[in-house]
């Protein structure tokens, strides 16, 4: 979930993937990772997304799966955090048609 809110940041600046990697100093084969799933963001990247975008690491971390423990709260977090990317997904959808 994390790899897809960091796509949708993204998108809604029209930025292309290899135009993020120059701006964060990494590789588009790293943004396309970690886009996809298969590579975690580090700590540093999600800072630097941070300070490129203008959104706190905190909500950044909102839409990282794993983070805390499986209570109640958490499964809540994640819920939440999943209707938001739907959303988000939904209102691409729309501005590209």
């Amino acid at each position: 979930m994390l790899g897809e809110a960091l796509r949708l940041i993204r998108v809604f600046h029209d930025l292309k993937q290899f135009e993020v990697a120059e701006r964060l100093g990494v590789s588009r084969s790293h943004i396309s990772d970690i886009e996809k799933g298969n590579r975690e963001p580090s700590l540093d990247l999600i800072r630097k997304y941070s300070k490129e975008f203008g959104v706190s690491p905190s909500e950044i971390m909102f839409f990282a799966e794993g983070v805390g423990s499986a209570n109640r709260g958490e499964r809540a977090r994640t819920s939440i955090a999943s209707k938001v990317i739907d959303m988000l997904r939904f209102i691409e959808m729309k501005a590209q048609a």
